[in-house]
This record gives structure tokens, C-alpha cells and sequence, in this order.
């Protein structure tokens, strides 16, 4: 995987199966156009924050439920071919026409994986997570999330992929600079941690914040971190 495109939306909770139906009809048109992974997930431990967190994201209503999710190419140029295909192709336009969620709330964009730890496996659960980091930092973020990232599959995560904002638009409604309230010299990551389980997930973040290793200055605000945890829908 060479390029990420990833989507956080607010669902509501009664649209959870027809949501899942949504994402999954279209999996065979997604491949056509050249994803070679799609995931969706749907919220199952997404925190209130004091100052940015995944509900106000995307101006989640009451009985709504975040979703986060991507979509993997092996290039940058693949995924542009696909935007161009998707934009023309009249089979996305019938599909948009019974949307299961407010899209006009749904927040994208385009991100270079800059660490991609372990390799895609079985995954029964997922740390989904947004960061402001100042564009001077790129290198010592860098360093950090490998370093982070091999203490992370010492206690079970299977894979670790941060993607560093490429083509991440201004939206009307929402957007990902508003969600991690980025500054000018600041640059939007996506970042996601697949774990085997739900169970294994929570029995490692006990050690993984007793851990010395992982207590470092970190080159971002982590005041304005957005993370949540996530059950996979679909996997394809």
C-alpha cells in the first residue's frame, strides 16, 4: 500500500445494517476502480474529549455513531485514476442517491502512509485515530509512531499505519483540519492500529501506558488528539 483514503462519518445507529449493506454493495465497484482494501468500522469506544474529539468531527446528532474507515491503493496515482472513474461513472451516482447518513457531514481526504508496521491479517478490532502535527515535525513524528509502533505489536497489534495529509480538502460542513483544529504550518494524519481482538486490545493498552518506553515528549498537541476504538463491519 503506497496511498490511503480515509473517511470518517456519523451514522445513526438504527442505519447500522443498512449502512454495512451500503458499504458492502459497493466493495465490487471499489476493486473495479482499484482499492485493493476497503474497511469499515463502526464505533464501539469513541471518548468525549475536552477539546476535538470524533463526534464533534463530524457534528454527530444524538443516536449517531462514528464510523471510520479507508480505502487502500498502491499508489497515489491509482487512487486519482479512481477519483476520475468514480466521478464519472454513473453507477456512483445512482449509489449516492440513498445514502444510509448525512454525507454532507462525512469528513475525507488523501494520506502517505510515512510507517506502515506489521502486515494485513485477520482483525477483530481497530484504534482509529487523528493528529495535528506541525509540518517542521514531519521527522520526529516519524520517529516517534516507529518506535511507538514496535512497543505496540510487543503486545499484540498486528499492524500500524500512520498516513501523513496529502490531499485533505476544506469542506462546507466539516473537514479534517477543523476536526484536530490544525493551524496553517500543521499537517492532518490518519492513523489506524488493527488488533486481533477487542480482548487483546484492551488487555495491551493496560501495558502499554505502564510501559516507560512510550512516555516521550511528543512533537504534536496532544490535547487536540482524536482516537477512539472501532469494531470492523466490513473488510474487504
Amino acid at each position: 500500500m503506497a496511498y490511503v483514503q480515509g473517511f470518517v462519518a456519523a451514522v445513526p445507529a438504527a442505519n447500522k445494517e443498512a449502512y454495512r449493506q451500503h458499504a458492502a454493495g459497493a466493495t465490487a465497484l471499489f476493486r473495479e476502480f482499484g482499492v485493493i482494501r476497503m474497511v469499515e468500522a463502526w464505533g464501539d469506544d469513541v471518548p468525549d474529549g475536552k477539546v476535538t474529539d470524533f463526534k464533534g468531527a463530524v457534528k454527530a446528532q444524538p443516536g449517531e455513531v462514528i464510523v471510520f474507515a479507508w480505502h487502500e491503493y498502491a499508489s497515489k496515482a491509482a487512487a486519482l485514476a479512481a477519483f476520475e472513474k468514480m466521478m464519472s461513472d454513473p453507477r456512483m451516482e445512482d449509489m449516492g442517491t440513498n445514502m444510509p447518513f448525512d454525507a454532507q457531514r462525512m469528513i475525507y481526504g488523501g494520506f502517505v502512509p510515512i510507517i506502515e508496521a506489521g502486515a494485513v491479517g485477520a482483525m477483530g478490532y481497530l484504534d482509529g485515530s487523528l493528529l495535528a502535527v506541525p509540518e517542521a515535525n514531519k521527522d520526529a513524528y516519524r520517529d516517534l509512531t516507529i518506535r511507538q509502533a514496535a512497543i505496540l505489536m510487543e503486545y499484540g497489534a498486528t499492524r500500524v499505519v500512520d498516513g501523513w495529509g496529502d490531499d485533505v480538502p476544506d469542506g462546507k460542513v466539516t473537514d479534517f483540519k477543523g476536526a484536530v483544529k490544525a493551524t496553517s504550518d500543521e499537517t492532518v494524519v490518519f492513523s489506524w492500529i488493527e488488533w486481533p481482538s477487542k480482548a487483546v486490545r484492551d488487555q495491551a493498552w493496560g501495558k502499554v501506558f505502564a510501559d516507560p518506553r512510550m512516555h516521550s515528549d511528543t512533537p504534536y498537541d496532544a490535547q487536540r488528539w482524536v482516537h477512539g476504538g472501532f469494531a470492523p463491519i466490513l473488510d474487504a
